[in-house]
């Protein structure tokens, strides 16, 4: 049998390496295309190598060609899949260096073409110094751009969600003026805006100006470069313009193979990673990763989270049923977590908006406490918020926001919303305590008594 995977980063060679435990190079050819330069790499950590937390470039790639090449997977690198014919069973793939296409037949199809930049009109200008974040080539065309004479001194980001306040940081630690823009009222509208404004005052403090409630009508060019955004509060001049606008499902290419897509863009698929068509499911196609859609396991709605998390856990369970194994994705709640300077930012769930969208009558409680005993020196402050369901009780999300020692709490909150716990049920949840560690009453278990209070108040 032969297996051919489309994207040969995160879910497509989680799926391969998978189904090379299963099934030895006998049993099963593997073969990997991919559009860019690289495999398997933190795409997450981009933002850190450009600011100069992570210094050396390979060390955000995981595995590369020579180290799949010795598992018995051939990569091909620099060559990107234009089409998939489902009748002849058979891929078109482009070389990107040497030109020409080849035709590659498969009996197993993994599409792990991931995501695509969301890109206005206005971004489409032919010209240098505009960039995305989305691929480890970004990454090293962003880095090369600053290292470039004149070094860029005036950096505007475009968009105030995860990536956008993480480049945003990275170009002040490059030692560039910075200005954030968001068409929000206010930066990571993931969470709610009580807490978006702490993280706002954590931008400022940078010295990043934040515009927010604005848009971008034009970026101007001067001799083929890049040399200010302009916006209806402003001309804002640049050296160098980073696109953090999202992203969507890369699904073009399935689509126009007649592969039919779900309400968000991604391709649907069964608890297996099967995709699944008008008809049911389509004999021998696996899809994972950011060009899929999933289901939000406390919404019970269809949605888009591309997450590195979900990409390789979608990819591990592709790769185990075409091995001949057994196994499912449950579906996601969206936890994630970033920092801007020592503020960490978490958040699991849904938020306030997104509880509201999906038909919730909820409650909300937020309290504030400190990463350790009070007494106990380096303690520091954090807000932790929970939304919970107004008549069960049930937590419906949470946010956290603090410094040092505060974000991986979420993960006590993810388990709990995993799991359909109620809010009364995790103030007795059994968890550690030290004073350098946490206080008595650790702050999750804090925001759990306030929300049962407002649940019981509420009924």
């Amino acid at each position: 049998m032969k297996l051919v995977v489309v994207g040969a980063d995160a879910a497509g060679m989680s799926a391969a390496s998978q189904a090379r435990k299963l099934k030895g190079p006998g049993e099963l050819e593997i073969v990997a295309f991919e559009r860019g330069h690289f495999t398997s790499y933190s795409a997450c950590g981009i933002p850190y190598w450009i600011g100069g937390a992570v210094t050396d470039r390979d060390s955000l790639i995981a595995r590369d060609p020579a180290a799949f090449a010795r598992a018995g997977i051939a990569v091909r690198l620099r060559h990107e899949v234009v089409a998939i014919d489902l009748d002849r069973r058979e891929v078109v793939a482009r070389d990107l260096a040497g030109g020409g296409e080849r035709r590659e037949g498969f009996d197993e199809l993994v599409y792990a073409a991931g995501a695509v930049p969301v890109t206005p009109d206005w971004a489409r200008v032919d010209a240098e110094g505009i960039f995305g974040v989305q691929t480890l080539d970004d990454g090293a065309a962003i880095h090369a751009w600053l290292d470039r004479e004149p070094r860029p001194r005036r950096a505007v980001v475009i968009g105030g969600g995860y990536i956008g306040v993480e480049m945003a940081e990275a170009m002040v630690r490059r030692g560039l003026d910075v200005t954030l823009l968001e068409k929000a009222p206010q930066p990571m509208s993931k969470v709610d805006p009580d807490m978006g404004e702490r993280i706002r005052e954590a931008i400022c403090g940078l010295g990043i100006e934040v515009r927010t409630g604005t848009h971008v009508e034009e970026l101007e060019t001067t001799r083929g470069r890049v040399s200010a955004v302009v916006t209806p509060d402003g001309t804002f001049p640049a050296d160098i313009v980073v696109l953090g606008l999202g992203v969507r499902p890369n699904t073009a290419m399935a689509e126009e193979s007649g592969i039919p897509l779900g309400v968000t863009g991604g391709l649907r698929t069964d608890l297996r990673m099967r995709v699944v068509g008008t008809d049911g499911r389509i004999d021998g196609l696996w899809a994972a990763g950011d060009c899929v859609q999933s289901v939000h396991r406390i919404s019970g709605q269809p949605v888009h989270v591309p997450l590195g998390t979900h990409a390789n856990k979608q990819g591990r369970v592709a790769g185990i049923n075409i091995g001949g194994g057994y196994a499912t994705f449950p579906g996601v709640i969206g936890t994630a977590v970033t920092k801007v300077c020592d503020l960490e930012v978490a958040r699991t769930g849904l938020s306030s908006l997104e509880a509201s969208a999906a038909g919730f009558d909820f409650v909300t409680a937020t309290v504030e406490s400190t990463s350790r005993a009070g007494y106990y020196p380096g303690a520091s402050s954090m807000a932790a918020k929970l939304i919970a369901e107004r008549r069960t009780g049930m937590l419906l999300g949470g946010q956290i926001v603090g410094r040092a020692e505060a974000a991986k709490r979420i993960d006590a909150l993810a388990i709990a919303a995993w799991n359909r716990m109620t809010v009364e049920e995790m103030t007795a949840l059994d968890l550690s305590y030290a004073p350098p560690f946490s206080p008595v009453w650790d702050p999750v278990l804090i925001a759990a008594r306030k929300a049962t209070e407002r649940v019981h108040a509420s009924r």
